[in-house]
Protein backbone atom coordinates (compact mmCIF):
# COMPACT_ATOMS: atom_id res chain seq x y z
CA UNK A 1 0.00 0.00 0.00
CA UNK A 2 1.55 3.29 -1.03
CA UNK A 3 2.43 5.95 2.07
CA UNK A 4 0.77 9.17 0.97
CA UNK A 5 3.45 12.03 2.23
CA UNK A 6 1.68 14.92 4.03
CA UNK A 7 3.59 18.43 3.12
CA UNK A 8 3.41 20.82 5.79
CA UNK A 9 1.71 24.00 4.90
CA UNK A 10 4.74 26.24 5.83
CA UNK A 11 6.23 24.35 3.92
CA UNK A 12 3.94 24.69 0.60
CA UNK A 13 5.82 26.98 -1.88
CA UNK A 14 3.44 30.33 -2.30
CA UNK A 15 3.75 32.24 -5.48
CA UNK A 16 4.13 35.34 -4.97
CA UNK A 17 1.51 37.86 -6.88
CA UNK A 18 2.33 41.53 -7.30
CA UNK A 19 -0.15 43.72 -5.75
CA UNK A 20 -3.27 45.34 -7.12
CA UNK A 21 -5.56 45.17 -10.09
CA UNK A 22 -4.78 45.33 -14.01
CA UNK A 23 -5.54 48.12 -16.83
CA UNK A 24 -8.34 50.06 -16.67
CA UNK A 25 -10.67 47.86 -14.82
CA UNK A 26 -9.24 48.97 -12.37
CA UNK A 27 -11.32 49.93 -9.16
CA UNK A 28 -9.64 53.52 -8.79
CA UNK A 29 -9.28 53.99 -12.24
CA UNK A 30 -12.78 55.57 -12.53
CA UNK A 31 -12.60 57.09 -9.34
CA UNK A 32 -10.13 59.11 -10.00
CA UNK A 33 -12.05 60.50 -13.20
CA UNK A 34 -14.70 61.11 -10.31
CA UNK A 35 -12.33 63.75 -8.54
CA UNK A 36 -10.60 65.04 -11.71
CA UNK A 37 -14.21 65.89 -12.89
CA UNK A 38 -15.08 67.34 -9.64
CA UNK A 39 -11.79 69.15 -8.72
CA UNK A 40 -11.95 70.54 -12.26
CA UNK A 41 -15.03 71.94 -11.71
CA UNK A 42 -13.98 73.81 -8.65
CA UNK A 43 -11.07 75.24 -10.34
CA UNK A 44 -13.27 76.36 -13.52
CA UNK A 45 -15.62 77.85 -10.65
CA UNK A 46 -12.42 80.23 -9.28
CA UNK A 47 -11.30 81.40 -12.62
CA UNK A 48 -14.48 82.36 -13.29
CA UNK A 49 -14.97 84.15 -10.31
CA UNK A 50 -11.25 85.96 -11.31
CA UNK A 51 -12.52 86.82 -14.70
CA UNK A 52 -15.91 88.08 -13.94
CA UNK A 53 -13.69 90.41 -11.02
CA UNK A 54 -11.54 91.73 -13.69
CA UNK A 55 -14.61 92.43 -15.79
CA UNK A 56 -16.16 94.24 -13.25
CA UNK A 57 -13.49 96.11 -11.54
CA UNK A 58 -13.19 99.99 -11.83
CA UNK A 59 -8.80 100.58 -12.18
CA UNK A 60 -6.03 99.13 -12.73
CA UNK A 61 -6.28 95.11 -12.35
CA UNK A 62 -4.38 93.94 -10.69
CA UNK A 63 -3.81 96.43 -8.47
CA UNK A 64 -0.25 96.30 -7.78
CA UNK A 65 0.11 95.20 -11.48
CA UNK A 66 0.54 91.72 -13.24
CA UNK A 67 2.73 88.96 -10.81
CA UNK A 68 6.03 88.96 -11.74
CA UNK A 69 7.15 85.85 -14.22
CA UNK A 70 10.40 85.18 -12.83
CA UNK A 71 10.03 82.55 -10.29
CA UNK A 72 6.00 81.48 -12.11
CA UNK A 73 7.77 80.95 -15.31
CA UNK A 74 10.40 78.28 -13.47
CA UNK A 75 7.84 76.89 -11.79
CA UNK A 76 6.22 76.16 -14.25
CA UNK A 77 8.46 74.59 -16.46
CA UNK A 78 9.30 72.49 -13.58
CA UNK A 79 6.03 71.12 -12.67
CA UNK A 80 5.82 70.45 -17.02
CA UNK A 81 9.15 68.42 -16.34
CA UNK A 82 7.83 66.10 -13.54
CA UNK A 83 4.95 65.23 -15.51
CA UNK A 84 7.63 64.34 -18.14
CA UNK A 85 9.31 62.27 -15.55
CA UNK A 86 6.55 60.48 -13.95
CA UNK A 87 5.12 59.78 -17.73
CA UNK A 88 8.96 58.44 -18.74
CA UNK A 89 9.17 56.03 -15.34
CA UNK A 90 5.01 54.71 -15.92
CA UNK A 91 6.11 53.59 -19.67
CA UNK A 92 9.17 51.94 -18.13
CA UNK A 93 6.97 50.34 -15.88
CA UNK A 94 4.96 48.96 -18.67
CA UNK A 95 7.88 47.15 -20.00
CA UNK A 96 9.24 45.92 -17.23
CA UNK A 97 11.51 48.19 -15.83
CA UNK A 98 11.09 48.56 -11.85
CA UNK A 99 14.26 50.71 -11.90
CA UNK A 100 13.31 53.01 -14.21
CA UNK A 101 9.76 53.43 -12.84
CA UNK A 102 11.44 53.81 -9.86
CA UNK A 103 13.44 56.56 -10.92
CA UNK A 104 10.40 58.70 -13.03
CA UNK A 105 8.68 58.84 -9.61
CA UNK A 106 11.49 59.76 -7.58
CA UNK A 107 12.40 62.58 -9.89
CA UNK A 108 8.62 63.48 -10.36
CA UNK A 109 8.90 63.86 -6.04
CA UNK A 110 11.78 66.08 -6.77
CA UNK A 111 10.33 68.07 -8.87
CA UNK A 112 7.25 68.88 -7.63
CA UNK A 113 8.72 69.57 -4.06
CA UNK A 114 10.88 71.97 -5.80
CA UNK A 115 7.43 73.22 -7.32
CA UNK A 116 6.12 73.33 -3.57
CA UNK A 117 9.10 75.28 -2.25
CA UNK A 118 9.28 77.72 -4.82
CA UNK A 119 5.75 78.17 -5.00
CA UNK A 120 5.87 79.41 -0.65
CA UNK A 121 9.18 81.86 -2.11
CA UNK A 122 6.81 83.84 -4.41
CA UNK A 123 4.11 83.89 -1.70
CA UNK A 124 6.66 85.36 0.63
CA UNK A 125 7.67 87.74 -2.24
CA UNK A 126 4.12 89.37 -3.28
CA UNK A 127 3.20 93.21 -2.12
CA UNK A 128 0.09 91.96 -0.73
CA UNK A 129 -1.32 89.28 0.81
CA UNK A 130 -4.61 87.44 1.34
CA UNK A 131 -6.76 90.55 2.69
CA UNK A 132 -5.00 93.15 0.92
CA UNK A 133 -7.84 93.51 -1.64
CA UNK A 134 -10.01 91.15 -3.76
CA UNK A 135 -7.40 90.60 -6.47
CA UNK A 136 -5.22 89.67 -3.39
CA UNK A 137 -8.07 86.80 -1.90
CA UNK A 138 -8.77 85.87 -5.25
CA UNK A 139 -4.94 85.17 -5.91
CA UNK A 140 -4.13 83.49 -2.57
CA UNK A 141 -7.28 80.98 -2.72
CA UNK A 142 -6.77 80.42 -6.32
CA UNK A 143 -2.51 79.20 -6.04
CA UNK A 144 -3.66 78.34 -2.01
CA UNK A 145 -6.02 75.31 -3.87
CA UNK A 146 -3.50 74.41 -6.22
CA UNK A 147 -0.85 74.35 -3.73
CA UNK A 148 -3.32 71.89 -1.51
CA UNK A 149 -3.50 69.80 -4.54
CA UNK A 150 0.18 69.96 -5.35
CA UNK A 151 0.75 68.16 -1.67
CA UNK A 152 -1.97 65.86 -2.11
CA UNK A 153 0.01 64.68 -5.04
CA UNK A 154 3.46 64.34 -3.80
CA UNK A 155 1.79 61.87 -1.18
CA UNK A 156 0.69 59.74 -3.98
CA UNK A 157 4.14 60.14 -4.97
CA UNK A 158 5.55 59.23 -2.31
CA UNK A 159 3.07 56.14 -1.52
CA UNK A 160 4.02 55.10 -5.61
CA UNK A 161 7.82 55.08 -4.89
CA UNK A 162 7.35 53.37 -2.14
CA UNK A 163 5.53 50.49 -3.36
CA UNK A 164 7.56 50.66 -6.75
CA UNK A 165 10.84 49.84 -4.60
CA UNK A 166 8.98 47.13 -2.49
CA UNK A 167 8.41 45.09 -5.43
CA UNK A 168 4.44 45.37 -5.59
CA UNK A 169 3.91 46.38 -9.64
CA UNK A 170 5.47 44.49 -12.43
CA UNK A 171 4.60 44.91 -16.13
CA UNK A 172 1.29 43.81 -16.07
CA UNK A 173 0.14 44.70 -12.38
CA UNK A 174 0.89 48.68 -12.30
CA UNK A 175 -2.74 50.08 -12.44
CA UNK A 176 -2.05 52.37 -9.19
CA UNK A 177 0.79 54.06 -11.29
CA UNK A 178 -1.48 54.54 -13.90
CA UNK A 179 -3.87 56.32 -11.67
CA UNK A 180 -2.00 58.21 -9.83
CA UNK A 181 -0.24 59.33 -12.85
CA UNK A 182 -3.84 60.90 -14.01
CA UNK A 183 -4.16 62.86 -10.74
CA UNK A 184 -0.52 64.39 -11.49
CA UNK A 185 -1.23 65.21 -14.80
CA UNK A 186 -4.34 66.83 -13.98
CA UNK A 187 -2.67 68.86 -11.08
CA UNK A 188 -0.08 69.75 -13.89
CA UNK A 189 -3.11 70.71 -16.24
CA UNK A 190 -4.58 72.57 -13.68
CA UNK A 191 -1.27 75.12 -12.81
CA UNK A 192 -1.09 75.73 -17.24
CA UNK A 193 -4.58 77.27 -16.74
CA UNK A 194 -3.66 79.35 -13.53
CA UNK A 195 -0.51 80.54 -14.56
CA UNK A 196 -2.00 81.42 -18.00
CA UNK A 197 -5.23 83.01 -15.79
CA UNK A 198 -3.12 85.14 -13.59
CA UNK A 199 0.00 85.45 -14.63
CA UNK A 200 -0.14 85.97 -18.67
CA UNK A 201 -3.77 87.33 -19.19
CA UNK A 202 -3.20 90.64 -17.18
CA UNK A 203 0.04 91.50 -19.71
CA UNK A 204 -2.66 90.80 -22.45
CA UNK A 205 -4.72 93.72 -21.70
Amino acid sequence: MNETTVVPISQTPVPSLPIGTMGRHASGWLGVWFVIATEGALFLYLLFSYFYTTAQAHGPWPPDGPPSLKLSSVNTLILISSSVAFWWGERGMRGGSTRRALLGLIGAFILGTTFACLQLVEWHNQPFSFSTHLYGSLFFTITGFHFAHVMVGLIVLAALATWTALGYFDRIRHAPISIGGLYWHFVDAVWIAVFSSLYLTPRLS
